[in-house]
């Protein structure tokens, strides 16, 4: 595999090259005849596009304003997004609404409860992120919807199916979108992945195999509701495995006929009274593959491979929200993939390609449709771990039987 494949700016070096010595010194003549003093000097070329103007960008408002919403989607999604802009806020927590509103430049009229009484009414607001705990998705994702609103919902999309199918019905009741807030199919080494598989150049894909463990700490805040089930919807599997799940299934690019499972917490710890501690399961895909995942509320490790009959592709860490990595392994060498854009982009690559999908009809890469196949899936994996055998599965991930 050439160091072209795997890092884009050797092209970008070779072609320097390319201009030759007479390149060179016409680039030094033009150099010459800038003048010392200060001068307008043409646009530049930039190495990314600039953001739209403010007036053409689409008003979104984020639901839930916790950790993730604070430091992640506000100053890196919609922060850094070329094609939306911040215009409303909405929680349960009107003080901590004004405080977030003052430091962002809301305005007081923006600020609405989870009731998103007026909304509808509110012409600045096109799309509503809802990040709030995943037993409340459904209902706020469905209230935005009515009041004529395209959402954003974090993942997982909701903590039953049907759920899910009352969201994606209010969405198509509504015309308007509904994406699931799948970031790793926009961070570049994902996405170069993915790209990998498509041209062939992994090789048809074998194996493939995922583990999301992180702590689970209960004097964080922000932790304490994953514990109980009525809430989270269950443990390790739906808060980081669904990375594991997900991620698998998108680089394999089928959806499994098969799964076996198993669930484990240790006895007398308080963190898992309600949720589980560790979950495997192994998928086989219609092709043949087969794929094992994992997921744990203890350790530290966020990591996808793939295997191929050319090659192998490893993300490690795959999923973090800075400083993921990919090394792809050959006969011949392994090689380091080095992205032009840092792994923070997938929060505003997200929010830009759910505008696009808004203003230009273009598909929506992570639709609700994935989040309820995948729901259907998470379900069919506490269903074998219950009950101790494989689970045949349906096209849209839910268990036979």
């Amino acid at each position: 595999m050439s160091d072209d494949v795997l890092n884009p700016n050797r092209r970008l070096f070779v072609g320097t090259l390319a201009l030759g010595l007479g390149g060179l010194v016409a680039g030094r003549a033009a150099a010459q005849e800038i003048p010392a003093t200060p001068i307008g000097r043409p646009e530049p070329k930039l190495e990314s596009p600039p953001p739209e103007p403010e007036a053409d960008r689409l008003g979104w408002a984020v639901a839930g304003l916790g950790d993730f919403a604070q430091g992640y989607v506000i100053p890196k999604g919609l922060g850094g997004a070329r094609k939306a802009k911040l215009t409303g806020l909405i929680s349960g927590n009107a003080e901590k609404a004004r405080s977030v509103a003052a430091r962002h430049g809301v305005p007081e009229g923006a600020i609405y409860g989870y009731d998103m009484a007026r909304l509808a009414e509110d012409e600045t607001i096109d799309v509503v992120y809802v990040v709030t705990p995943n037993s409340t998705h459904a209902e706020l994702a469905i209230r935005a919807l009515e009041a004529g609103k395209h959402v954003m919902c974090e993942k997982p999309m909701a903590n039953t199916p049907e759920e899910c199918r009352r969201m994606i019905d209010a969405a198509k009741a509504a015309d308007r979108q509904l994406m699931v807030a799948y970031r790793a199919h926009f961070e570049p080494n994902n996405v170069r992945v993915k790209e990998l598989i498509e041209t062939g150049e992994i090789g048809p894909i074998a194996f493939a195999s995922s583990d999301h463990h992180r702590p689970l700490d209960l004097s964080l805040p922000r932790d304490e509701w994953r514990a109980k089930k009525a809430i989270a919807g269950g443990g390790s599997l739906v808060d980081i495995g669904i990375y594991s799940l997900n991620g698998v299934l998108w680089f394999v690019g089928e959806n499994p006929v098969r799964l076996a499972a198993t669930i484990h917490s240790p006895p007398n710890d308080p963190r898992f009274a309600e949720v589980e501690n560790l979950m495997t399961a192994q998928l086989v895909f219609p092709s043949g593959v087969t794929a094992n995942i994992s997921s744990s509320y203890t350790g530290n490790v966020k990591r996808i491979d793939v295997f191929g009959d050319k090659a192998g592709a490893k993300l490690d860490p795959a999923t973090a929200y800075t400083g993921n990595r990919l090394t792809v392994a050959t006969a011949e060498a392994n090689e380091q993939f080095v992205p032009k854009e840092p792994s923070e982009v997938q929060f505003s690559h997200e929010i830009d390609h759910l505008c696009d999908a808004i203003r230009d009809g273009a598909p929506i890469a992570t639709p609700g449709e994935m989040g309820l196949r995948d729901i259907n899936l998470i379900h069919a994996i506490y269903k074998s771990a219950a009950e101790g055998r494989w689970v045949e599965l349906a096209e849209d991930g839910s268990a036979r039987g």
